[in-house]
């Protein structure tokens, strides 16, 4: 890869309808959906705003950012 390239940090973003608002327990596994996966925070943040505010209707649906590149590369520093 070349140095120049940008620094890819993926993320994934998902959600479903939850079973108490005080947890993060999916009501069905089934019924989770994967709205994407995003180079970087910036774009995983844009989609799951979309997302989560087409369903502002449903207060049980909730929608989370995955930091995949954490899940990746343990050791690596978070971003400041």
């Amino acid at each position: 890869m070349p140095d120049s390239a940008p620094q890819q940090l993926l993320h994934l973003v998902i959600g479903g309808e939850l079973v108490d608002l005080t947890q993060n327990t999916f009501k069905n596994l089934d019924d989770v959906e994967v709205v994407g996966l995003y180079p970087n925070y910036a774009t995983a943040h844009a989609a799951w705003r979309a997302k989560a505010q087409s369903t502002v209707d449903n207060a049980q649906m909730r929608y989370f950012i995955v930091h995949l590149h954490r899940l990746l590369d343990p050791n690596q520093e978070p971003a400041r």
